[in-house]
C-alpha cells in the first residue's frame, strides 16, 4: 500500500500509542510467571509474534481490545512443537532466543528476510558460554537460529555496541535458571535506557536486576508474579516523536499529545531534542501531556548512541529547520529492520534534502534544503515511513510513500491520528 501526504497544517489532540518496548517485555514476562493480565497493550505485528511465541513455549495469550490475559509456563518454556517464527521482530528473536535456552530441548527461530540479516551472533555466544548450544544454520551469526538447552545460569562477557537487547534477553531469562546470569559489557553499552527498561518492567514483576561495575547481573531460581496480577503499558516515546515532529512542523494552533507520562524510556529525549532545535513545547509531566506548535527550528547536534530509534524523526526535523542538524554516534542504527542511516540520507535527498552522510555521522543541511513532493521509498520500515510522513506534511506538492502498511509494526493506527488532527492523507493500491 502506498500513501499519499501534501502539504497539510495540522492540530487538536491525540494520544500516543502503547510503548512498544515495554509490551514486547511485559507479554515475555506474563509469560515466565504462572499468568497476568497486560493492560494497554500495544497490538501490532511485532507484539503479536511475542504472543505466538509465548503460546509456542506452553502458554497462551487471550486478547480482549489491548488486554491480554497471558496463562504463563511458569518459568519452564517447553520445547516448540514447530518452527517460531519471529516475523519481523528482532526484539521478539531476541528475548525468545534466550527463552530457548531454558528448554530441554531444540527450539529453531526464523523470522522474514529483513529479520534473517541482523546480527544475532554475540546472544549465540552468550548462550554457548553458559552451556547451551546456540548456532545459526548458515553460520553467519544471522537466523535461522537453532538453540538447544537448557542453561542453569552463570557469567558472560558479551559485547554492548550491537544490540542493548541481548542484555535484556539474558536478564528475563536469568531470573529463572538455577544460578541466575551476570553479564559483563566488552564495549560500552548502546541504547542503555532500553535496559532500564527491562529493569523496570521486571521490578513491576517481583524481578530484582542491578547494574554492576561491569555490566548487569540477575540472580536466579525468582518468581515472575506482578503485584495484583496486573501490568499497564505507558504510553510510547518512539512512536511519539513523529507526533511531536508533526505538530513542531504543521501546527499554527497547537497540537496536543496525551499519554506521555514519564517512565524509563529513553527515546522521551525527543522532548530535549526539540527544544534545543527551538520548539514551542511543553511537557506537563504530572498530566502526561506535551503540547507542541509550528515553530522556526534550528539545526543542532545530537548523539544518538542511546536513541536509535530517534534518528529518522531527528533527520526530518532538520530537513526543515534552518541550519544543520548533525546526528552523530549512529553506526548502529544501520543494524535495525534496515540500514536507517543510508535510508534516510537517500529518501530525505528525493524530497529535496542537502545531505552528507558519514558511517557514524549523518549531517542534514537545512538551510540548503527545499523539500518538494516526490515518490519515496519506506523501506519496509515503519520508522522511516512514518518520518516521511512527517516531511510530506510540510513538502510542496504531494509525496507518495512506499510501504505504508508497515507501520504495522509499532503504530498501525498513525495514518488514521494524521488524518483526524487534519492531515491531507490518501491509501492508495501499490
Amino acid at each position: 500500500m502506498d500513501i499519499e501526504i501534501s502539504r497539510s497544517r495540522v492540530r487538536g489532540t491525540v494520544r500516543a500509542p502503547p510503548s512498544k518496548s515495554y509490551t514486547h517485555r511485559a507479554i515475555l514476562a506474563a509469560g515466565y510467571s504462572g499468568g497476568a493480565v497486560v493492560r494497554g497493550a500495544l497490538v501490532s505485528a511485532d507484539t503479536k509474534a511475542t504472543m505466538r511465541a509465548v503460546g509456542a513455549f506452553g502458554g497462551n495469550v487471550d486478547r480482549d481490545g489491548r488486554t491480554l490475559d497471558v496463562t504463563g509456563f511458569n518459568g519452564r518454556p517447553g520445547v516448540p512443537a514447530n518452527v517460531v517464527d519471529c516475523a519481523n521482530s528482532g526484539t521478539t528473536m531476541r528475548l525468545v532466543t534466550a527463552c530457548a535456552g531454558l528448554a530441554d530441548g531444540i527450539t529453531v527461530l526464523t523470522g522474514d528476510g529483513s529479520l534473517r540479516s541482523r546480527p544475532q551472533g554475540p546472544l549465540l555466544d552468550a548462550l554457548n558460554e553458559l552451556g547451551g548450544r546456540a548456532e545459526s544454520t548458515r553460520g553467519n551469526g544471522q537466523a535461522p537460529l537453532v538453540i538447544r538447552g537448557p542453561i542453569s545460569g552463570g557469567e558472560v562477557s558479551i559485547p554492548g555496541d550491537v544490540s542493548s537487547q541481548y542484555v535484556t534477553a539474558l536478564l528475563m531469562a536469568g531470573a529463572v535458571t538455577d544460578d541466575g546470569i551476570d553479564v559483563r559489557l566488552e564495549t560500552e553499552l548502546k541504547s542503555a535506557p532500553y535496559v532500564d527498561i527491562t529493569i523496570e518492567v521486571l521490578d513491576v514483576f517481583g524481578v530484582a536486576a542491578e547494574s554492576t561495575a561491569n555490566g548487569f547481573s540477575v540472580s536466579g531460581d525468582q518468581l515472575y508474579e506482578p503485584a495484583d496480577g496486573e501490568y499497564r503499558v505507558p504510553g510510547d516515546f518512539s512512536s511519539m516523536s513523529y507526533l511531536l515532529a508533526a505538530g513542531a512542523v504543521a501546527s499554527e494552533d497547537g497540537l496536543v499529545v496525551a499519554g506521555a507520562q514519564p517512565s524509563a524510556q529513553g527515546d522521551s529525549a525527543i522532548v530535549d531534542v526539540l527544544e534545543r532545535m527551538g520548539a514551542d513545547i511543553d511537557w506537563d509531566r504530572e498530566n502526561g501531556q506535551i503540547s507542541v506548535s509550528r515553530s522556526d527550528l534550528v539545526g543542532v547536534e545530537v548523539d544518538v548512541g542511546d536513541t536509535p530509534d530517534l534518528l529518522p524523526t531527528i533527520a526530518t526535523l532538520g530537513a526543515v529547520a534552518d541550519g544543520g542538524t548533525r546526528i552523530v554516534n549512529c553506526e548502529h542504527v544501520r543494524y535495525k529492520e534496515t540500514d536507517r542511516v543510508s535510508a534516510m540520507a537517500e529518501e530525505l535527498t528525493k524530497l529535496g534534502a542537502n545531505v552528507t552522510e558519514e558511517r557514524d555521522t549523518l549531517t542534514i543541511h537545512g538551510g540548503r534544503s527545499d523539500l518538494k513532493g516526490a515518490r519515496v521509498d519506506g523501506r519496509g520500515d515503519h520508522r522511516i515511513v512514518m518520518s516521511l510522513a512527517v516531511a510530506g506534511l510540510v513538502a510542496d506538492g504531494t509525496t507518495r510513500i512506499s510501504g505504508g502498511e508497515h507501520v504495522d509494526v509499532s503504530f498501525p493506527e498513525f495514518f488514521d491520528v494524521l488524518y483526524d488532527v487534519g492531515a491531507d492523507v490518501r491509501r492508495r493500491s501499490s
